[in-house]
């Protein structure tokens, strides 16, 4: 009788433990996929240990440019390796990437209608297409007045005829500092000025406001900035 009591009291513990070590590794493996969950969704903005790079190398044209991240306008773009084009942002005078973008609503259109202060540059593989250069001497001079005009601080304006394919533009040009931009002229949106160069198989076009004009030295600074920023000569 004893010996099959305690037989008994055996085969209840077995059968209790059993149970026991099933929910002991079912809690393990939920106290794991917990902590993993809180890994996961552990904020890291803030923190040193970013990941994000503070330049990519962009290769465009065969030409590479080392750009930051925070510039580039288009998410798409946003990635190291060859690219076609790249279009880009700078705040100006600094040359910083600027603020992230602001969304317009009918609370901050008025805000949005405030002066620019950014200068764009685009980025593109030219396959061996006329050089800006070229352009401004073979093929802008048959469609330009042949009156100069002198304009601020040592700049030279020259007008495009109108009935041309440039028309309603003028063309600003020095030599010391250099610049050459086609710009726009102000109607109901604001004129906005190009000037364009390029470097090994990309070619480069910076825009900005014309209004910009009044200071052109320190934009031909900029410009010039910039482009030994993101490409340094070997």
């Amino acid at each position: 009788m004893t010996v099959f009591s305690l037989s008994r009291s055996i085969a209840r513990d077995w059968h209790s433990r059993s149970h026991i070590i099933p929910i002991t590794v079912a809690s393990a493996v939920a106290v794991g996929a917990m902590a993993l969950v809180v890994y996961l969704l552990w904020p890291t903005w803030g923190t040193e240990s970013s990941n994000i790079p503070q330049r990519l190398p962009v290769s465009i044209g065969g030409t590479l440019f080392n750009v930051p991240p925070a510039s580039v306008r288009m998410k798409i773009q946003r990635h190291s390796g060859p690219q076609e084009r790249i279009d880009l942002a700078f705040a100006f005078p600094s040359l910083a990437p600027p603020d992230s973008a602001r969304h317009v609503s009918a609370d901050t259109v008025e805000e949005a209608l405030q002066p620019i202060d950014r200068i764009f540059l685009s980025i593109a593989a030219h396959h061996d297409s006329l050089a800006p250069d070229m352009r401004v001497r073979t093929i802008y001079p048959r469609y330009l007045d042949q009156a100069s005009t002198p304009g601020q601080d040592g700049l030279t304006m020259r007008a495009f005829r109108d009935n041309t394919p440039y028309g309603n533009e003028d063309l600003f040009f020095s030599n010391t500092p250099s610049l050459m931009a086609r710009c726009s002229r102000d109607a109901a949106t604001p004129g906005m000025c190009l000037s364009e160069r390029r470097i090994d198989g990309a070619d480069l076009t910076f825009r900005f406001p014309r209004s910009w004009l009044s200071q052109w030295r320190e934009v031909s600074n900029a410009m010039d900035r910039l482009t030994l920023q993101l490409h340094r000569p070997k």
